[in-house]
């Protein structure tokens, strides 16, 4: 009698098919390095410490001993460097700084001394390292310092590698790295006789953070040939209490100049430190602008506002690249949309920014004087399908860092336009007005909030009762007049009375006598926008033949029934 062999009811299986697939190392494409040609890791290394400026860095953190608790900020093309710069880093600091545990405290006596709680207590204390994070993801632009991440071990300094917007930090101190990224500076100076035949011309040379290393230079080469020719360096305002590593690398020793941009222009013979802000715009308005590697676009939309041309050089491969780029006719068409948005949701871009608290408080308030009603978001960062989930807002303003925080829809991406606080401010106005002008930055926006409160007060006073019902506001986009643009204009149509219950008041689509009453009949844009909408939940795709008896076509819909209980293994019969 034959044994018994039971079934394969599997594929075969070897010590091959449990090992991984084997495939080629690639090497990462440093471009930003100059070269690839680093035959070992050593010369990476090195390389890379002349980039970062390590030693100024490692000599600044030296210097700072209070700092325990470092984190790394990189963004996602700087993430690769980011575990040998942490490595060598610790192994640098933790050599050079002494623990705090060390050493016996000063009001200890070796009499009195008790081992378990004193000095031995202080040598095996987990704070006496420095301690190094690396945060590879941001929480919103790359550009900016994010404290959310830092917070979350508690983080006592921020350092921001790559390029950076600059702008005012709210809590954590912070330090910037930008790097030396490479260019080629015989190829740049060709391209720009190339572009500039003319030796009269009027040409600023600007960069993002890590190619304005070059600047300096570049502008010795050629100022000699072109004697109207400017740069912009980097110079943190006083009002920034960030430090730059290695600044003098990055800056001019220059005393006289113009702030624009975050930048610090030299070598405007036009312009003047007294001038008025129109008359700073004019003269801008003559230069040409040659700016090195692609900014972000709501960057360019601004750089593209100031100057009279934008040109843009490409470091990797030395090409050039004249346009098109962001339009300002887009965003004069959100403007008119958000004339007549009844509901705008404020979305919050950033949380480190020093003004932005102030800017929300602000925007809040323009939107409640103007009639309309508001919602306030945090997603992180947005995208279009985030917002897609809120088919109540009309338009959104965001509140953002101006280089990249700022969502400048190019391609119609998303249901609802996204707009600025400056372009809802002229939006919110009882004139149409339009500057030509697109200002991102926060500090900039609130003073101009501060001369129009000024402009209003400074106005009789018009009491609302003596006005009947809103006119309706006219809509250029599409043509229509609009009666819902102000929904909250005369708040006099929510003071509603509560009445009995009525049997006939259960088939009321919203019912709630709370702070934030919203009945139907009266003005309610929530109550508004479930009526209009062609799917309400589950039934609401038929009719109740109870209530819609007189109607032919009216669907009955089936009664609930009991149905089979128990587990997937054993239903009850």
């Amino acid at each position: 009698m034959t044994e018994a062999i039971a079934p394969t009811l599997s594929t075969y299986q070897d010590v091959q098919t449990f090992e991984f697939d084997r495939f080629k190392a690639q090497e990462r494409h440093r471009s930003y390095l100059g070269t690839d040609d680093l035959p070992s890791l050593e010369a990476l290394k090195a390389r890379l410490f002349d980039y970062y400026s390590m030693p100024e860095l490692l000599a600044f953190l030296e210097e700072k001993v209070q700092y325990r608790k470092i984190t790394l900020q990189f963004p996602d093309h700087l993430v690769s460097d980011s575990a040998i710069i942490a490595q060598e880093m610790l192994r640098a600091l933790n050599v050079a700084v002494a623990p705090l545990g060390s050493g016996t405290d000063a009001s200890c006596a070796s009499a009195s001394c008790d081992s378990s709680s004193c000095c031995k207590k202080a040598e095996g204390d987990d704070n006496s390292e420095r301690k190094v994070w690396i945060l590879a993801d941001t929480s919103y632009s790359p550009c900016c310092i994010d404290e959310v991440a830092a917070e979350h071990v508690h983080s006592d300094l921020v350092i921001h590698f790559g390029d950076a917007c600059l702008n005012n930090v709210d809590k954590l101190p912070s330090v910037y790295v930008f790097g030396k990224s490479f260019i080629d500076e015989t190829a740049f100076t060709a391209k720009f006789q190339e572009l500039y035949p003319d030796t009269s011309s009027k040409v600023v040379l600007m960069a993002d953070a890590p190619h304005t290393y070059y600047l300096p230079r570049l502008y010795e080469r050629l100022k000699k040939t072109y004697p109207h020719l400017a740069y912009a360096a980097i110079k943190l305002p006083e009002s920034n209490t960030s430090v730059i590593i290695d600044r003098d690398a990055f800056s001019s020793a220059a005393e006289v100049g113009l702030h624009q941009v975050n930048r610090f222009f030299i070598g405007l013979k036009d312009v003047q430190q007294d001038m008025e802000q129109e008359g700073i715009d004019s003269a801008l308005q003559g230069y040409d602008l040659l700016h090195i590697t692609l900014p972000e676009a709501p960057r360019l939309l601004v750089l593209s506002t100031k100057f009279a041309s934008l040109t843009i050089f490409e470091p990797t491969d030395n090409s050039i690249n004249q346009g098109p780029f962001p339009s300002l006719m887009k965003r004069y068409r959100y403007m008119h949309m958000a004339r007549t948005a009844g509901t705008i949701g404020i979305l919050v871009n950033t949380l480190s920014l020093k003004n932005t608290k102030s800017l929300l408080n602000k925007v809040s308030q323009w939107i409640k004087d103007a009639g309309k009603k508001h919602y306030m978001f945090v997603v992180g960062k947005p995208n279009v399908a985030k917002l897609a989930n809120f088919e109540s807002i009309d338009i959104w303003c965001v509140l953002g860092c101006g280089q990249a925080g700022i969502i400048v829809d190019q391609v119609n991406e998303f249901y609802k336009p996204v707009i600025t606080p400056y372009e809802l401010q002229m939006a919110l106005n009882d004139e149409v007005s339009w500057t030509g002008k697109w200002i991102t930055d926060f500090q900039e926006v609130l003073r101009n909030a501060g001369e129009e409160k000024e402009e209003k007060d400074a106005e009789p006073a018009v009491n609302a009762e003596d006005y009947e019902d809103e006119a309706p506001e006219f809509n250029p986009v599409t043509g229509k007049y609009v009666s819902t643009s102000r929904p909250l204009r005369r708040l006099q149509h929510m003071s509603i009375e509560a009445k009995e219950p009525q049997e006939d008041d259960s088939t009321a689509l919203i019912k709630k006598f709370s702070s934030t009453m919203a009945i139907r009949g009266t003005v309610s844009t929530s109550a508004a926008q479930l009526q209009n909408r062609l799917w309400t939940g589950l039934g609401s795709d038929f009719q109740d033949a109870s209530v819609n008896s007189d109607e032919e076509d009216a669907e009955e819909g089936a009664l609930v029934e009991e149905g089979r209980g128990g587990v997937a293994r054993i239903y009850d019969k």
